[in-house]
């Protein structure tokens, strides 16, 4: 079984990306995280794509492994109850994760009613201003460099790399402020941003020290590899495959399977640079690439495949998510970070537990994404101690609600 977080229970209040994929983390990783959403569903429940049921993938693909209570959040009644859940006792709860910056639920009022609450706020810029993965990463330079993009003419990619990156920073911090509330007692009003996750990256990847003491930006290069060799190439039969050569032993076992032994002899003499040396490759990439063209073009994938596989070449084959689906063996079920799952009105299909392993122990059944409100009333009974009486008082008066009663409503 995964990596266990020890009876830690975190309560999130999310919408769109970061926030319930940090979420997601950590229930992949044994905590009880209770997700709160309005009564019918906050913005991004019935968000793209969806089954015909009305079902969102999206929503469902991120909340797997939670428990949902919906509230009437727009009811005073309803907000202090989510308060309430956020200071519940409990040695590993009091754990709010959140990027809806609402201030019924700010740090402070909420350390009122538990001193030792550990918050983490998700936002899009540092200021606490509005932003999204797709408005910081036009920032960043990426778009000039993606393909042949240019300030001009940008290319947007369409990861959301800086939702996925903040989603994981998230959930390490939210462990860390619970290892360091274990140790002292104390908790913890954690923010982090999508702008400084993506402006950080471009710190870690010495893509920011290259602007500012060699004064340039990353040039665009179509699908060459910066700073080493490697680019994709089409079969006889129109296939397409990715090729690395980045370390020696990558370049060494390219070279090997597409015979360019000789070739490549002659380009050294030919630029009086030694192709053993990465940066060398990187100058001479157009070279090398018509190359390594000229005998992948000559062979049927089948072929190409048998080849790089023999010689232990750093490749890829180019698919649609679609065709992966169907054929990838690390997407199959016999991959043990995927199994096959039932989503109330979804239907089976397969899902991915966390993608850390450890060794000799077995996975986890993989919990499905909640109906809408399916442990309202379980939630409000061991969390919060409510009665039959009171938790019934609350449905009554709409402050409380679920579960959904027909999954396969299509929705509005």
């Amino acid at each position: 079984m995964p990596l266990n977080l020890i009876n830690a229970r975190v309560i999130e209040s999310s919408a769109f990306i970061a926030a319930p994929l940090a979420g997601l983390t950590l229930a992949q990783h044994g905590a009880d995280v209770i997700r709160v959403d309005m009564i019918g569903g906050g913005i991004d429940y019935a968000r793209m794509p969806t089954m015909p049921s009305g079902r969102s993938l999206y929503w469902t693909g991120l909340n797997k492994g939670k428990r949902s209570i919906a509230i009437d959040l727009r009811k005073p009644e309803g907000r202090e109850l989510v308060a309430a859940l956020v200071g519940a006792e409990g040695p590993d709860a009091g754990v709010l994760l959140t990027n809806i910056g609402v201030p019924w639920l700010a740090h402070d009022l909420l350390a009122k009613q538990r001193a030792d609450v550990i918050t983490c706020v998700i936002e899009g810029n540092p200021d606490g201003s509005t932003a999204v993965d797709y408005t910081v990463n036009c920032a960043t330079g990426f778009p000039t460099m993606t393909g042949h993009g240019s300030i001009d003419a940008p290319v947007n990619h369409s990861l959301p790399a800086w939702d996925l990156a903040c989603a994981y920073q998230a959930a390490f911090a939210v462990l860390a402020a619970l290892d360091q509330r274990r140790r002292t007692g104390l908790g913890a009003e954690l923010r982090l941003s999508l702008a400084d996750v993506a402006f950080s990256a471009l710190s870690h990847l010495g893509l920011a020290a290259e602007a500012e003491l060699l004064h340039r930006s990353r040039p665009s290069l179509g699908n060459h590899i910066y700073g080493a060799f490697g680019h994709d190439f089409a079969t006889s039969d129109g296939q397409r495959v990715m090729v690395a050569g980045i370390s020696a032993g990558q370049w060494k076992s390219l070279v090997r399977a597409c015979a360019l032994d000789e070739a490549i002899v002659a380009l050294e003499q030919r630029t009086n640079r030694s192709m053993a040396v990465e940066e060398n490759r990187y100058e001479a990439r157009e070279e090398i690439a018509a190359l390594v063209a000229e005998f992948i073009a000559a062979r049927p994938f089948a072929a190409i495949a048998e080849t790089f596989e023999q010689n232990k070449v750093c490749w890829g084959k180019y698919e649609t998510t679609q065709s992966l689906m169907k054929s990838d063996a690390r997407v199959a079920t016999s991959n043990p970070v995927w199994q096959e799952i039932d989503t109330p009105g979804v239907g089976r299909h397969r899902a991915a537990d966390t993608v850390v392993r450890q060794a000799g122990e077995p996975s986890s059944p993989i919990a499905a994404a909640p109906l809408l409100g399916a442990h309202t009333d379980a939630v409000l009974s061991d969390v919060l101690g409510l009665m039959s009486g009171e938790i019934g008082r609350l449905h009554d008066a709409g402050v409380v609600a679920g579960p959904e009663r027909d999954p396969t409503c299509a929705r509005a």
